[in-house]
């Protein structure tokens, strides 16, 4: 159903007989907005404009800041863009229980992939005039803002408070630990119970803080730190108990990885940790520095004592410090020795060695250091040096790219520095990817295209590899309007559709970041009456 610029009234969308979806969506089972309340308001709403409500989508327990987990609204989305959908309107009850995406655009991108399928989309909050105007669109924008920047508001102060109760001692998330046990308090600061793996406080007033367990994992604690500070290995103590069947507090075997949980956590000294790693919004969790941690010291009873846990903290700073390079490589070279092969997880577990990621900080890769030793995989890693060319190749683009646009329309072009995403006419985003060349057991050739969709960027210049991956085919310079899919795949020759949006050259887009006047464009009838082709 197309939306016009002419309000329709009540009367005259109950004549049309709309059939529609509705919408639910609530992240916690504590607000206000049940799935019921939602269901009632939303029916009210259609009834009064004499909307037939003949499917519902409801996402219960579910945040809005992304689609990843909501899966009834990817199922709305793919009915509409797959044609199963026996309705023309979808109605949530506001813009928040849409989406409260951090960035609040990609709302209006979702709209409008329902939109081009003459899908119209509808808050409850507003009056229904199947108008598509400016003030309109403004009005919504400016809500989705809103619902965005409630949830910016919201992870400050929740980060906030978590801060403050870290001070105060209590326990915020995460497993107990080997030897340890959670124990939950009631609002006077008096033990209620003890949680066991998986139990979660119910009531907001309720704290949780840890205490020693059974004198049996406590006396396993203490012997992994008596026989690490006598020279034996994470590797070998964990052999040691595995064949004791001594197992963690996941129930699983040990690792060196997990003796080193339990040697390097202040935990076990009592001590109550926060903010080493952080991913607000749904971002990608990274580490922080020292000075921003949040510590409070003796908050638990401990289980280990401060000269054992310290002296074993020395240890491994002795271990960290600056090894030469001559030195990491004879350390490769004699564990090659031993174990007759390299691999990044047997560098891992070499006791003696420090992690494989040094070595590829140290050396470049992992691949340059074996060869400086004389080691040769058995497997083949010619593709990790195409990669490796073709990350170089895309900064370069990148750089070439904001280079002609500056020099075209002669202004900075922002570029985000994490993610290379372009920032044109403030309002036009644009990824650059490179699709590298595969040859199939049959010898055909095929290029595939994945699009940065955590990125959300109006445009993807996909940047396509000759057959040899070493220089450039030829560029697709795909809108996200008309591709939603995460990647799409080519052949040598792919007519129809997909060529249309071919170019040998970024002509085209440079030629967008040229600002015309208003004046300019009516005159030669652009606005309004503008024709695109590819």
């Amino acid at each position: 159903m197309q939306q016009t610029g002419r309000a329709y009234t009540p009367a005259e969308i109950k004549s049309l007989r709309l059939k529609g979806a509705m919408y639910i969506r609530m992240s916690t089972e504590l607000q206000v907005e049940s799935p019921e309340n939602q269901e009632r308001a939303i029916r009210t709403y259609a009834a009064e404009y004499g909307i037939e409500i003949v499917k519902t989508y409801a996402d219960l327990g579910v945040s809005g800041i992304t689609t990843e987990k909501r899966e009834q609204f990817q199922t709305l989305i793919d009915d509409v863009e797959q044609g199963r959908n026996a309705y023309n309107i979808v109605l949530y009850l506001d813009e928040s229980r849409w989406g409260r995406f951090v960035d609040s655009r990609e709302a209006e991108y979702h709209r409008m992939r329902l939109e081009r399928r003459n899908v119209v989309c509808q808050s409850c909050e507003k009056p229904l005039t199947l108008t598509n105007n400016i003030a309109d669109r403004i009005m919504t924008l400016l809500r989705d803002e809103s619902a965005s920047d409630y949830c910016r508001q919201l992870s400050q102060k929740v980060w906030a408070g978590q801060c403050n109760l870290v001070a105060k001692g209590y326990r915020q998330g995460g497993v107990a630990g080997f030897g340890l046990r959670r124990m939950l308090l009631d609002e006077t600061g008096s033990p209620k119970q003890e949680l066991t793996m998986g139990q979660r406080k119910s009531l907001l007033t309720e704290r949780v803080i840890l205490m020693p367990g059974p004198d049996v994992e406590r006396g396993i604690v203490l012997w992994i730190y008596d026989q690490f500070i006598a020279g034996t290995g994470e590797t070998e103590i964990a052999t040691r108990l595995n064949a004791r069947g001594v197992k963690n507090h996941f129930g699983r075997p040990w690792s060196r990885g997990t003796v080193c949980e339990v040697l390097t956590n202040e935990k076990y000294v009592g001590n109550n940790l926060f903010n080493r790693t952080s991913g607000k919004m749904k971002s990608k969790a990274k580490p922080n520095p020292e000075s921003e941690w949040v510590r409070k010291e003796r908050a638990f009873e401990p289980i280990v004592d401060v000269e054992r846990f310290y002296t074993v903290q020395g240890i491994y700073r002795e271990r960290n410090k600056k090894t030469t390079d001559e030195e990491l490589l004879q350390g490769l070279r004699d564990l090659y020795s031993r174990q007759g092969r390299l691999s990044a997880l047997i560098i891992d577990e070499a006791d003696f060695l420090p992690p494989s990621s040094l070595f590829r900080t140290r050396f470049g890769g992992l691949l340059r250091a074996y060869r400086m030793i004389g080691y040769t995989p058995e497997r083949d890693y010619q593709y990790v040096a195409i990669n490796q060319r073709l990350r170089a190749l895309h900064a370069e683009i990148v750089a070439d790219v904001v280079c002609g646009i500056e020099n075209l329309c002669g202004r900075q072009i922002p570029i985000d520095p994490e993610c290379c995403l372009l920032e044109l006419n403030c309002n036009l985003f644009i990824s650059v990817v490179i699709s590298r060349c595969f040859t199939t057991p049959s010898g055909t050739r095929r290029w595939k295209i994945r699009f940065d969709s955590g990125l959300h960027p109006d445009i993807t210049v996909a940047v396509r590899m000759d057959t040899r991956n070493e220089a450039i085919r030829d560029y697709y310079i795909l809108p996200a309007l008309e591709f939603s899919d995460e990647q799409i795949k080519l052949t040598e020759d792919n007519a129809g559709f997909l060529d249309g949006f071919r170019t040998g050259t970024l002509d085209y887009l440079l030629n967008l970041s040229v600002n015309i006047s208003l004046d300019k464009a009516v005159e030669h009838g652009a606005w309004g009456n503008c024709t695109y082709s590819h």
